[in-house]
């Protein structure tokens, strides 16, 4: 008996040590994303999936609460010159890349001005800098031409693009061109040799990462990771989604299909959390370069011709999910103004033939995406497709997963060459909050966001808003700049809606914040 005990033991003991028996022990968080994954850079993209992975590996300088106050992150102090030309920024201890090396100034010097020539904010911060310098290892200092009053909001703003931190080396990657390494000073390691795309992505915990002392807030304070180990499941059809949620093969399901929520209250081991209580809005995005959009007042008649009502009750349908709102800013927040020129928000298919006809629309076809595996957008084409035809439009609608569209949308060719007419997508109320944030609202041309809107009187409004002194100038502008949007048809606004995550009820701590963030999570 006694030798046979010592059999079992050593067994026991070689069971415990095992591979298998130590990747049990492990804390696997298992979330499905509400996209495939194909794009990795979060400044060359705007993708909110590209987005959450970016929030994964990399740190801020600042963050943005719930309700909107911007709080250092990366940055311990700041100061500011009595002129107000002088930004001065000292970085806190401890923070270290995933390859062992320090953060330091030049490091976030380099990843300023890379995001800078991507991004709409940081495109009007990077008409107001003289120069960037980094006098010590933990200092960066921003040289100013000429006031820019929202220094804090342009650092800290929550969602894409995001200014994320980056290696110099890295950065130093023009915003043309997509990063080749994934290295950033976050919560989480990105394990690459695991990336699979179309299938899974894996982040671990990074073991060196200091959180800040303060609670989670937004994407503010403390940033602790209680699992070991995060595994992004690609699944792309919604009822599997369901299935394996309820199963507990997964953890997290970031966007149910809309039709799930009752169900899904249903369940006695499921939950639904609202990570972005501000809610999302619905868009239609132009491309300016090409027939038949290049031409205004086509563009003006697609927007009379394109009516909230029907997207969102085709949509989102579910009671209480969606709002009418027809300003460019999020209805119920400070810049959300019903000064819109033209645009009505309702469908008025008569008026826009006859603004057809007016703009000699000579029957080109209008190429619209359409993505198959977003749920959350995918019915929006099929209602935009019948409102265009019904105003006299020929569209020519392409179907493709949203990874492709994404790529797609990136090219300038010509629709019949590969490019594309128009494509739809939604933003979260952080994104559009101000024209600053807003990526339609890059009216830069070719340096300009997917659709290359070129319109020097938009990003003159813009320079004007980031210079005004108080709330009524803003507001002011920000109205002068919404009006501007409609007389050019720069994008149509088509409703707010909400769609809320679905989590097995062992876990805990989501954020609210906006974004979908994966850190102060608990399982159970």
């Amino acid at each position: 008996m006694k030798r046979r005990s010592l059999f079992a033991l050593a067994a026991l003991s070689a069971a415990l040590l095992s591979p298998w028996a130590v990747q049990a022990q492990t804390k696997t968080l298992k979330v499905v994303p509400h996209a495939n994954v194909t794009i990795l850079d979060p400044v060359w993209s705007t993708a909110f999936v590209t987005r959450n992975h970016g929030y994964m590996i990399y740190d801020t300088l600042f963050g943005t609460d719930l309700s909107g106050k911007v709080k250092p992150q990366m940055v311990d102090k700041w100061t500011v010159s009595k002129d107000n030309l002088t930004w001065t920024f000292k970085l806190r201890d401890g923070l270290e890349f995933h390859d062992g090396k320090a953060v330091t100034s030049e490091d976030v010097v380099a990843s300023i001005k890379r995001w800078s020539s991507r991004d709409s904010f940081g495109g009007v911060l990077a008409k107001s800098v003289d120069n960037y310098s980094a006098p010590d290892a933990k200092t960066f200092v921003i040289k100013l031409k000429q006031p820019f009053g929202v220094m804090l909001e342009a650092l800290g703003k929550p969602s894409s693009n995001v200014l994320f931190i980056m290696p110099a080396r890295i950065a130093a990657t023009p915003g043309t061109e997509q990063i080749k390494e994934h290295v950033g000073s976050g919560p989480y390691r990105f394990v690459a040799e695991e990336y699979k795309p179309g299938e899974r992505l894996v982040y671990v915990k990074n073991d060196k990462y200091k959180p800040r002392a303060e609670a989670p807030d937004g994407t503010t304070g403390g940033k602790t990771v209680h699992v070991d180990r995060v595994e992004w499941v690609i699944i792309r059809d919604p009822q599997t989604q369901f299935n394996a949620l309820v199963a507990g093969e997964v953890d997290i399901v970031e966007q149910p299909t809309f039709e799930q929520y009752s169900s899904l209250k249903a369940q006695k081991d499921i939950q639904i959390v609202d990570a972005q209580p501000a809610g999302l809005q619905f868009i239609f995005r132009f491309n300016h370069l090409h027939a038949p959009f290049n031409n205004v007042k086509v563009r003006q008649a697609a927007m009379v011709a394109l009516g909230q009502e029907a997207h969102l009750k085709t949509q989102v349908g579910a009671p209480g999910m969606f709002a009418f709102c027809k300003s460019i800013y999020p209805c119920g927040t400070p810049l959300a103004s019903d000064k819109m020129g033209i645009y009505t928000g309702m469908a008025d298919p008569k008026k826009a033939a006859q603004m057809l006809k007016e703009a000699g629309y000579d029957g080109t076809p209008v190429l619209l995406m359409r993505p198959t595996d977003l749920a959350s957008i995918a019915k929006l084409p099929l209602v935009a497709k019948q409102q265009l035809e019904a105003a006299g439009f020929k569209v020519d609608m392409q179907q493709m997963d949203w990874a492709t569209l994404v790529a797609r949308r990136a090219k300038k060719d010509a629709p019949a060459q590969g490019g594309w007419n128009a494509f739809m997508t939604a933003w979260t109320a952080g994104d559009i909050l101000n024209p600053l944030t807003m990526a339609m609202m890059n009216a830069a041309g070719d340096k300009g966001w997917f659709g290359w809107q070129d319109d020097k009187q938009i990003e003159d409004l813009k320079v004007k808003f980031a210079q005004a002194t108080n709330d009524a100038q803003k507001k002011q502008f920000a109205e002068q700049i919404q009006l501007r949007a409609m007389e050019t048809a720069s994008h149509v606004p088509l409703g707010q809606y909400f769609n809320p995550a679905a989590l097995r009820k062992n876990i805990s701590g989501l954020v609210p914040a906006g974004a979908q963030v994966y850190w102060n999570i608990k399982k159970n």
